[in-house]
């Protein structure tokens, strides 16, 4: 696990700046303590950061070349079946091996395979291979999206590294995109392979880039086989042989998930997904130690006493972090400092803790997320199900919604929470199929994320670009959509732009390595080969998963409802961050002297926050405090 970073310089008159690579490695020293090395000639710079993993040793180090140095790599991630792939080049006549490291072993499978070897990969990744004699760059991004690459391509040069921070310090020039920042506002997110800026992109999950002649192709190597077709027929198994075999494929990935050289726990919420996971790595890894946060000041979301259970019941050395809103609190700047694109999911801050307080003790944790995305655990998906079979009670809460309109709604209490959520299905129960998921991905309307933009900012704005971009990103929903087509579009919106980056920020800020059993490729493959109500059905979320596991967990696990790994924002940004909004951040005179946002339409959500119907105005406040933190960072104070 480490940060990469690079420069590829097409004129080299003036333009290739050793300074620059330096300032870039260097700016991602969290994601790798461990080491830092630099590669240039007069074409390219690499540069590399190291959280040391697998063959902690000095002969692993990157930039790594191979015997003949023709070939480089810097790679972030983890291969876990390198010792398969390393036994199988030994066989081919690949026997000059001078490290224990999947570096190595990706470096010889991809000299030997080219992009053929990403079909053989098992793990997450981002790295980059040049070829010194080509002068070429090859680039590749796991399946899923678990670690981030970013990009830029001009007429002179291309940049890539791990974050933004890193591109950033080549001094590019920063030309807001303002289809992202419109994009933004709605989710608290910005889909790849879009960014903040408009000359850097994402990479999107599953593909590659090769860089040759001042040319950068761009490829898709990996599409989950879904919708089944000939070439992949649906499983004809049924119910109990699926559930055998999902809990055979997810074990193994646990399995594969447990080589490290350094210290190894897992994350444990006391939730069915990483209980799961814990339960499965136990078995394979005595005195397996396990890390939880509780919530002393917030009880509706401590979950510490079902984690204790799981602990027990798996005899793992079990720490657990008892926190108060104080603790959550003073973490909330540092946080906001690491960020270096608009960001705003807030359970970021829970992520960060944990993984602060989890690395005083391990270097790498196991973790349950993905199951959420891949098997239907979250509310919207049960509310999807309830469209697509809808009934009397469904219609009638749509036939309600003007009465669901008027009355307080508040995330802050159960009744005003449950008004929120009837509020939020009546709504989505009258739109199309793509407009129902894109609204409750989302915090606002495309026109209410519109109206926020000042006068000088909706020049900057194409309506049209944005259409296009939505109906790229929502392309996987047909008008009479299926939990299976809802999933899919989860895998490629939510889950590598939200849910994957916040754990790979957070834990990285902490250089902590986090590895997701869920997420492995076979695993996923063969979930979505399995039909709609093996994952969820009228009383059962992830259905398949709970099922599989029901004699493997402690009973009580199955008699209590989810929770959300929330914080409380709202008193937050009423009481602790009160100032910060009204007189910095969000002030009139700085919202004017900005002149990206309307400050009237600023204001109302000012006044909506402080209401007693805030609805979920919280979460728009808190985007709009990151980002004008990030403005505040990266354009007023360099």
């Amino acid at each position: 696990m480490c940060g990469i970073t690079g420069i590829f310089a097409f004129n080299l008159v003036g333009k290739f700046n050793l300074v620059n690579v330096t300032a870039a490695t260097k700016a991602l020293h969290q994601r790798g303590p461990d080491h830092q090395d630099i590669y240039h000639d007069e074409f390219v710079g690499l540069g590399h950061r190291r959280l040391s993993i697998i063959d902690t040793s000095a002969v692993a180090h990157q930039p790594m070349w191979d015997e003949t140095q023709r070939y480089c790599i810097v790679f972030n991630g983890e291969i876990f079946n390198f010792q398969e792939l390393k036994n199988d080049l030994e066989r081919r006549g690949v026997t000059s091996f001078f490290s224990h490291s999947d570096t190595e072993v990706l470096l010889k499978l991809f000299i030997l395979e080219k992009e053929k070897c990403l079909n053989k990969l098992n793990g997450f990744f981002a790295f980059c291979v040049y070829d010194k004699q080509e002068q070429s760059l090859f680039l590749a991004r796991d399946r899923f999206g678990v670690k981030p690459l970013l990009y830029l391509l001009d007429e002179d040069k291309f940049i890539f590294a791990s974050e933004m921070k890193s591109v950033l310090a080549y001094g590019i020039e920063k030309e807001m995109d303002y289809t992202s920042l419109h994009t933004y506002l709605q989710l608290n997110y910005i889909p790849a392979p879009k960014t903040i800026f408009k000359n850097v992109k994402k990479l999107l999950p599953g593909h590659f880039i090769k860089v040759h002649n001042r040319q950068a192709t761009v490829q898709k190597y990996y599409s989950i086989p879904y919708p089944w077709t000939a070439n992949h027929g649906q499983l004809t198994l049924d119910y109990e042989q699926a559930k055998q075999k999902f809990s055979q494929l997810l074990e193994v990935s646990v399995q594969r998930r447990l080589v490290s050289d350094v210290p190894l726990g897992s994350f444990l919420s006391g939730g069915i997904d990483s209980s799961i996971v814990t339960g499965l790595a136990a078995q394979h890894k005595p005195n397996l130690h396990t890390f939880s946060i509780g919530f002393r000041d917030e009880k509706f979301f401590d979950e510490t006493n079902y984690a204790n259970l799981v602990a027990k019941h798996f005899k793992t050395e079990h720490t657990v972090f008892s926190l108060t809103n104080n603790d959550l609190y003073a973490s909330v700047h540092s946080i906001l400092d690491y960020i270096d694109e608009p960001f705003a999911d807030s359970s970021a801050i829970n992520v960060y803790i944990l993984s602060r307080q989890t690395r005083q003790q391990a270097t790498v944790a196991l973790s349950g997320d993905g199951a959420d995305e891949l098997l239907a655990g979250y509310n919207k998906h049960e509310a999807f199900c309830s469209v697509i079979n809808r009934g009397w009670k469904e219609n009638l809460v749509s036939k309600l919604y003007p009465f669901w309109k008027i009355l307080p709604q508040s995330r802050n209490n159960f009744l005003g929470n449950r008004i929120r959520q009837l509020n939020r299905f009546a709504e989505g129960m009258k739109l199309s199929s793509r407009e129902r998921y894109w609204r409750w991905a989302g915090y606002a309307k495309d026109n209410v994320a519109l109206n926020l933009f000042s006068s000088k900012s909706k020049e900057q704005f194409s309506y049209q670009e944005f259409e296009s971009y939505k109906k790229e990103l929502l392309q996987t929903i047909p008008e009479n959509e299926s939990i299976n087509d809802i999933l899919l579009t989860d895998f490629h919106l939510v889950l590598p732009n939200d849910m994957l980056t916040k754990v790979d920020w957070m834990s990285m800020a902490n250089g902590l390595e986090v590895r997701t059993p869920f997420l492995d490729v076979d695993l996923v493959n063969f979930v979505f080969s399995l039909p709609d109500d093996f994952k969820i059905n009228s009383s059962l979320r992830k259905r398949i998963a709970q099922d599989a596991f029901r004699n493997f967990l402690p009973t009580a696990l199955y008699n209590r409802p989810k929770k959300g790994f929330e914080v409380p924002m709202l008193k937050w940004l009423r009481h602790e961050m009160k100032s910060l909004i009204q007189d910095d951040l969000l002030s009139e005179k700085n919202v004017r002297d900005q002149a990206i946002f309307d400050h009237v339409e600023i204001e109302k959500l000012k006044r909506q926050l402080f209401s007693s119907n805030p609805g979920d105005v919280h979460a728009r406040i808190w985007g709009l405090v990151v980002f004008q933190w990030w403005w505040k960072k990266y354009f007023i104070n360099q």
